[in-house]
């Protein structure tokens, strides 16, 4: 009975522990004083509220804090920099953001947060400009910086500081990221399971040599001839098609709404796709050519008789934000790249992988491709389905992916999950994973897409509330539309 009394006293000290709020114990200014190891402060500033641009990136939009708070800029080493935001009154709670792409800006998703009493934080990954990965050519530091370590060594200044400017250690501890950020997320918990105590992985990009081979095959059938990039599938195309897509799986569900559900169940008949006469393109039929390009999205890529990344599922095809821009967008003048997938692939290959800026894509075969990307996977890649030393710390990790993401394949997802649920029997203790029916990339399309993963994360660390179903919501037409999702395998 003592014993009882013992860790029931432990447990509710442990939850008031979270519950407390906190104020500074020293002016913020006097955190440009701090010296820890490998660590520069540039910017100790405070604020009684203010209002925060995206100078970097204006699509962004600008943030408004109402309350007041702390407002530190830092650099770990020579070129990771960092924002580290501390509310005057604090929650003890530590929340960091993941970034997108390949970063090259401070990107702290979180900074409203502040008003709830977050410490929120974000790093640029330690290089500048996210276009292309031109930054890495040779730079085996900034490689390693990307691929590894910015975020494990922002995540633990950054509560260093906290510590110090509060005179208290953060309470708990989360990390959420989507795209890039997923990947992050991964990294985190199987690299450096001690930095957080619960992880959100959205839409995750954990494979990064796969995801540029298949990229890289994506570009090769649709665009064929790399001196002209004059796409092979058309957005005519792409309206024929999901129309077709959503005519023979869209009723699966018992629902004709638009969404498939479980994309995994339909089995698409390409005999019923109408095949262009004498291979004459037009709007309401398919060439051969374009036949061959949308069968290999919808495919995957296998060398050696190896799956390299698995194929992309069906349904969203023509909505905005969808394949196009991401798969078979046309060149237009605001566009560098003919498509996002051609982007990311051929920047990955020549910056990341093969250190030569005059790599070709349209003639690579794929048949050395795990030796010769062995390095870059050995500081890009978040494969390893083992989670125990997360587990022993008692760390919990959500992930979700979108149905329809043209960006990444939710089945790469669905596969790693799989491999996690096969190695531990009582993996759904610390790990779930959501498939948002309709949702893109990170967002977007006709499905619910948004979830409140902050507060589901640490519901499930504090109050020992696993979601066994989540809300997701959208506004449509004025009205709230929301749909409740189980965690996979239930539907």
């Amino acid at each position: 009975m003592r014993k009882f009394y013992i860790s029931f006293a432990l447990m509710l000290f442990a939850r008031l522990a979270v519950a407390q709020h906190v104020k500074p114990c020293k002016p913020c200014e006097e955190l440009k004083k701090l010296q820890l190891p490998d660590v520069t402060i540039v910017v100790a500033e405070a604020n009684a509220g203010d209002t925060i641009s995206n100078r970097d990136e204006p699509w962004r939009g600008t943030v408004v804090i109402k309350k007041p708070f702390c407002r530190i800029l830092g650099r770990i080493s020579k070129e990771i920099n960092f924002e580290l935001l501390l509310p005057e009154e604090s929650n003890t709670r530590f929340l960091m953001s993941g970034g997108g792409g390949f970063v090259g800006t401070i990107q702290n998703d979180f900074q409203r947060k502040v008003d709830e009493g977050f410490a929120t934080a974000g790093t640029d990954t330690g290089h500048q400009g996210g276009e292309d990965a031109k930054w890495a050519y040779n730079n085996m530091e900034r490689q390693l910086n990307f691929g590894r370590l910015a975020i494990h060594r922002t995540a633990v200044v950054s509560k260093a500081i906290m510590q110090n400017y509060y005179c208290a250690a953060a309470s708990k501890s989360y990390f959420v990221g989507c795209s890039r950020g997923g990947g992050q997320a991964m990294v985190e918990a199987q690299y450096y399971p001690e930095d957080f105590d619960g992880i959100v992985a959205g839409a995750p990009a954990f494979a990064w040599p796969a995801i540029a081979a298949k990229f890289l095959q994506h570009s090769q059938y649709n665009y064929p001839d790399p001196k002209k990039l004059s796409p092979v599938v058309t957005k005519d195309n792409l309206k024929l098609l999901q129309k077709e897509v959503l005519r023979q799986c869209d009723q699966l569900d018992g629902s004709v709404d638009g969404i498939i559900n479980n994309p995994g169940k339909c089995k698409l008949d390409f005999s019923k796709l109408p095949l262009c006469a004498n291979e004459k393109p037009g709007s309401v039929c398919f060439t051969k050519a374009q036949m061959a390009a949308i069968r290999a999205i919808y495919s995957p890529l296998v060398a050696n008789g190896k799956q390299i990344y698995p194929g992309f599922p069906f349904g969203g095809e023509a909505e905005d934000n969808s394949w196009d821009p991401w798969i078979t967008a046309p060149i237009s003048s605001a566009q560098k790249e003919p498509s996002l997938h051609h982007m990311f692939s051929t920047n990955i290959f020549k910056y990341l992988i093969f250190n030569d800026s005059t790599f070709s894509y349209s003639n690579y075969n794929f048949k050395n491709f795990t030796t010769e990307t062995a390095y870059a996977s050995s500081y890009l890649d978040a494969t390893n389905t083992d989670y125990s030393e997360f587990k022993k710390r008692n760390g919990k990790i959500i992930f979700f992916h979108g149905w329809n993401d043209a960006a990444l394949s939710a089945n790469a997802t669905i596969e790693h999950y799989n491999g996690i649920l096969k190695s531990d029997k009582d993996a759904e203790s610390y790990a779930r994973l959501f498939l948002l029916p309709g949702v893109l990339h990170c967002g977007g399309g006709p499905g619910c897409d948004n979830v409140d993963w902050v507060s589901l994360i640490i519901d499930w660390v504090e109050k020992s509330k696993a979601p066994d179903q989540i809300v997701a919501s959208k506004e449509a037409g004025g009205k709230t539309i929301t749909k409740h999702i189980f965690p996979y395998p239930k539907e």
